[in-house]
């Protein structure tokens, strides 16, 4: 990865020649997750969009009349904020219904209505974290198990994997071995005690990641990873796992 160039709200990093990250170095880190922004033949791909505090559009540099397929993992607020401001909104079927509502509860936007250091930024001299709202997008398309989103030149078979959130999909280049994973796993602390999460599903998506064969996996959080770190951290959770289930 790159190093991180820092503007007034973004920050960027080039991954490869066709990739680059983004992310919002100014909000809380736990709200600070990585938005994927990859290059296509004849479609753009973006991986989730963030907070929504600043426009993000506007930093995406996709030419004039091609397609930016935009992709939500889940409906999570960190990865839903800005996903209105796009056309093509793709989001899990599990999920579907509520991207039209954004409701506090479902997105999890109230934790930060009172979080202690929510940003260390602001974004505007008025702005005040409890104001804070997701708006509606509702998606063009929802994504089952299976699914392709097709670029021209890659295709993604997109994977349901909960465990985190009951809705959490990640992108799968079987040909080429690039996996967006979401926040089913990141190279960092998994969070499975939300109120929609599901530790023993979440060991099962586990399970399937053992086998996965992937080339480089892109979080929603954290340093990117390849197929033998992807192991390290699916085995580590479910030793974590195991052991908090022999002390029941």
């Amino acid at each position: 990865m790159g190093e991180l160039v820092v503007g007034d709200w973004f920050g960027k990093a080039t991954a490869d020649a066709a990739t680059t990250m983004l992310t919002e170095p100014f909000v809380h880190d736990f709200v600070r997750a990585n938005i994927w922004h990859l290059k296509g033949r004849d479609a753009d791909l973006l991986v989730d969009t963030g907070m929504g505090i600043c426009p993000l559009a506007p930093e995406i540099d996709t030419p004039a009349g091609k397609p930016l397929i935009v992709v939500a993992t889940h409906i999570h607020l960190d990865h839903v904020g800005s996903l209105h401001e796009f056309p093509l909104k793709l989001g899990p079927r599990a999920s579907a219904a509520q991207f039209e509502s954004m409701d506090d509860a479902v997105t999890y936007a109230y934790m930060f209505h009172n979080l202690d250091g929510a940003v260390s930024k602001l974004p505007a001299p008025d702005w005040e974290a409890a104001d804070y709202r997701i708006p509606s997008a509702p998606l063009t398309r929802a994504l089952d198990e299976g699914d392709v989103v097709d670029l021209g030149d890659r295709k993604f078979r997109v994977l349901h994997l909960p465990g985190h959130s009951p809705d959490s999909i990640a992108l799968f280049d079987e040909a080429d071995g690039l996996f967006f994973a979401g926040d089913a796993i990141y190279d960092g602390m998994l969070i499975d005690d939300l109120p929609d999460s599901d530790p023993a599903a979440y060991c099962r998506t586990m399970q399937r990641l053992l086998d996965l064969p992937i080339r480089i996996g892109h979080g929603g959080h954290g340093p990117s990873f390849d197929g033998a770190r992807m192991r390290d951290i699916a085995s580590a959770y479910l030793r974590r796992r195991e052991r908090f289930v022999s002390v029941l």
